[in-house]
């Protein structure tokens, strides 16, 4: 199973990463803990391993058609009362990167992948799924207070792959420069 996103600085993954891990000891997620903190562009699908090096060759294509650009991450929002995350500020090159991604990785037909119906929301997961509703209200009365700002330049378009365990970031496709 892959995934591609925007992985998040060092300095980033570091701040995300002391979140999940207090969520991790006050509420016993750890969900989010099995990747780095990223931007979600496709999500999980399923493709042959074989097919990783054409993928990745792919993604040089497209990316080599980009060029770096800022990302800014400002405080914290939730949804469904199940997932904790950071806001990523409204961003018109990111949404554009996206969508020009799907398109052009389904025009490669190497594998297939559903975009979600509802609208994209680009976020930062603090806590997800193993989030329980009754300890929600207690984490999030902590977070919505909470102000945090940050940026990055995005180099590149990562795959993750899983290994049965977390996410791994297998591969970078650096934008140009």
């Amino acid at each position: 199973m892959y995934f591609i996103a925007l992985v998040a600085s060092k300095e980033i993954n570091e701040d995300v990463l002391k979140w999940k891990h207090w969520m991790k000891e006050q509420f016993g997620c750890v969900v989010a803990l099995r990747s780095p903190a990223h931007i979600t562009l496709i999500p999980p699908f399923w493709m042959e391993d074989a097919l990783e090096n054409k993928l990745q060759n792919e993604m040089n294509i497209f990316s080599q058609q980009q060029i770096p650009f800022e990302i800014h991450l400002k405080h914290f929002a939730a949804f469904k009362r199940r997932v904790i995350y950071v806001e990523v500020a409204p961003n018109k090159i990111l949404d554009v990167l996206r969508e020009d991604l799907c398109q052009f990785l389904t025009n490669t037909k190497l594998f297939s992948f559903k975009t979600d119906e509802s609208p994209w929301h680009p976020h930062v997961t603090i806590a997800a799924r193993d989030l329980h509703k009754k300890a929600f209200h207690e984490a999030w009365q902590i977070f919505k207070e909470k102000n945090y700002e940050a940026s990055w330049i995005t180099p590149g378009v990562s795959l993750l792959r899983h290994n049965q365990k977390n996410w791994d970031v297998i591969f970078t496709s650096q934008f140009r420069n």
